[in-house]
């Protein structure tokens, strides 16, 4: 027989020694599953992957936030002048897009119809990206304006 480690007392009976060897045995079996997770690599990339999704998710969300109310500070600070520069430009606009669509149904061809109406329904379907894409380009266009004036 082997001497016990001298951390551990020896078992004083029969009883005691089946506990300590199921005790061992228990401690030994979580130790196999923690090194069998390290070495499944495969579990470990989805775990990882799992992770960095739920970061860029909070990020995204972070992010959405903030634009939403760097937007609505933008927006307080153009002055109603420019608001209704900006409506009436948008009525013309949208009154000429009109005049040209309806130009473009009577004159173009066929394929060329299809396609801008595949381009129109995209932006309907991405509208607020678009928005907030107008909405940059009219600030960054009055900050390069309000520096040369």
């Amino acid at each position: 027989m082997t001497q016990p480690p001298h951390d551990e007392p020896t078992a004083a009976g029969p009883e005691e020694l089946r506990e300590q060897v199921e005790h061992t045995r228990e401690e030994l079996g979580q130790t196999v599953e923690a090194l069998a997770a390290k070495t499944d690599v495969k579990a470990r990339a989805q775990d990882k992957a799992a992770e960095v999704k739920e970061q860029a998710a909070a990020k995204a969300g972070q992010l959405k936030t903030k634009a939403a109310q760097t937007a609505a500070q933008v927006q307080h600070k153009i002055p109603h002048p420019v608001k209704d520069k900006a409506a009436s430009a948008a009525g013309q606009a949208r009154a000429k897009a009109a005049q040209a669509t309806h130009l473009l149904q009577e004159k173009a061809p066929e394929p060329v119809r299809n396609k801008t109406a595949q381009g129109a329904r995209l932006a309907r379907d991405h509208r607020s990206v678009l928005l907030v894409a107008a909405g940059a380009a009219v600030v960054v266009w009055l900050a390069f304006r309000h520096r040369k004036g």
